[in-house]
């Protein structure tokens, strides 16, 4: 292999597309760094301004809530202004509240900044879009690969510098310059974004939903489905509420844990009159057949990142403290065999894409789906007794094809319907949160080895549900074009 070329896609080309998928990863690698900066630096910042352990779990707990509606709203919104001033408006906005998390000096305006800044969390969202509209159907696993894996990389980068660099500027508030910083480095990164890239090639159309609010769906029962399918994005979110709330963290009264609870039924209940408002042609008449796409196959895809990606979140958190305390091995040490848990996420997912381009998307996310049931299983079975080295060899290939799954299946995303592709990413990468939120909090009432064998069961249940339901994408995707005529774009 050419050493500039990644299975076909030749990185130091420069091709219009290799710039933009360059310069975007880096963007989804700026708001990794600015997302989870606090993370490395939390015992400093603890001791800082005197928190307290439930202090802290609510930092970290309030770093995701937010992300699980935000991407789903900015699913809507890229698709109908654009990746270009989504990614840079997302990047600007967040390196402001990043400052001002650095300057704060109490725990409600650490808080506060820290929940708002979930929003950066949906930036992958975006550039989901972007990648789809620059590359064409053979190229656009890997292309979605090397964007979501180099792009992830930022929470390990954030890891591995920013206490550096709270060193350099020394003191006790070393770790204020350091996530400063970040938020200066995103804020000059927007505008850099946002002058040197386009939202399509040139002379390509950028297709729009018809209707900006819920996604459109194209059959009555897809409009069901898609009703069903919003529920558990806001149980996730009453989940959170529950964990904040006077039954475990404390950070909200027993009222505002009932209000929290109201507004999200109603929010749910807003969601449902909106999905109605969009939808309600289909009941006066059908869509015609060139139209019309499968909604299950959306619903299909967000239960299978739920598994992978939401796993994913869960181990990536426990495992580093399951490994200290069944192998008596040092922090250090066990931190760095938890963490690599999630850094083959930098060449198994554009492998899993690559895979997919040339093998069958539907086919590499069966195998991947197969080969995580199997690596849970095995990893429920690490104990003292088996061994450091089972433990280390069970969780380095489940997460293989964990991080290949979690690549097959934004290989197949962007096949469904061009117009909506935001708004499908946003919806399935929502739930990889929500998957995080229910793993974690099964964790709570279940042993290490028992979140293993549940993970396994779970991507069991997902292989089926792609058996049955999911397609290898073939032949085209009619869009109408501005003029009224519609284009065919190939996804073969």
């Amino acid at each position: 292999m050419h050493p500039t070329k990644a299975c076909g896609i030749r990185l130091l080309s420069r091709e219009p597309k290799i710039r933009v998928l360059h310069l975007t990863w880096a963007a989804f690698f700026v708001s990794f760094v600015v997302w989870f900066n606090h993370a490395p630096l939390m015992a400093a910042i603890r001791a800082s301004l005197g928190l307290t352990d439930q202090q802290v779990g609510a930092l970290l707990i309030l770093n995701v809530a937010l992300t699980i509606p935000a991407r789903i709203v900015v699913g809507m919104l890229v698709d109908r202004l654009g990746p270009r001033i989504m990614y840079a408006g997302l990047l600007a906005i967040s390196g402001v509240l990043c400052v001002l998390f650095a300057l704060a000096d109490s725990f409600a305006m650490l808080a506060l900044t820290r929940f708002l800044l979930g929003l950066v969390g949906a930036g992958f969202v975006v550039g989901i879009r972007m990648v789809g509209e620059w590359f064409p159907a053979k190229e656009a696993g890997l292309a979605q690969g090397i964007y979501a894996g180099f792009g992830n990389f930022g929470s390990a980068a954030a890891a591995v510098t920013l206490p550096a660099i709270a060193l350099l500027f020394g003191g006790a508030g070393g770790w204020r310059w350091s996530i400063g910083l970040t938020g200066l480095i995103a804020i000059a990164y927007a505008a850099a974004y946002y002058f040197s890239v386009s939202d399509t090639p040139k002379g390509s159309t950028y297709f729009k939903p018809k209707r900006t609010g819920a996604m459109e769906v194209t059959s009555r029962s897809d409009f069901l489905l898609y009703v069903i399918m919003q529920a558990p994005l806001y149980l996730a979110l009453g989940v959170l509420a529950w964990k904040l709330g006077p039954a475990n963290l404390e950070m909200l009264s027993r009222e505002l844990t009932l209000i929290a609870y109201a507004g999200l039924g109603g929010l749910y209940l807003h969601g449902v009159y909106d999905t109605w408002r969009i939808n309600k042609p289909i009941f006066l008449a059908p869509v015609a057949d060139i139209h019309r796409y499968q909604f299950r196959q959306v619903a299909v895809l967000d239960l299978t990142y739920l598994v992978t990606f939401g796993s994913e979140l869960a181990v990536v958190s426990i495992l580093p403290l399951f490994i200290k305390d069944t192998f008596g091995l040092s922090l250090t040490v066990a931190g760095f065999l938890g963490a690599s848990f999630g850094m083959t996420t930098f060449f198994a997912r554009p492998m899993g894409g690559w895979l997919s381009d040339r093998l069958g998307r539907r086919n590499v996310l069966l195998w991947c789906l197969a080969g995580t049931a199997a690596g849970y299983l095995a990893m429920s079975r690490m104990s003292a007794e088996l061994g450091i080295a089972f433990a280390v060899a069970s969780a380095f290939v489940c997460s293989l094809f964990v991080n290949g799954g979690n690549g097959a299946v934004y290989a197949m995303l962007p096949m469904i319907k061009r117009r909506l592709t935001g708004q499908i990413a946003g919806m399935v990468g929502a739930y990889g949160n929500v998957g995080g939120v229910l793993f974690l909090t099964a964790y709570s009432a279940l042993s290490a080895q028992a979140l293993f064998l549940l993970a396994g069961v779970t991507a069991l249940l997902a292989l089926v549900a792609v058996f049955i339901v999911i397609e290898e994408p073939r032949g085209h995707i009619a869009e109408v074009m501005p003029d009224g005529s519609v284009a065919l774009i190939e996804v073969t």
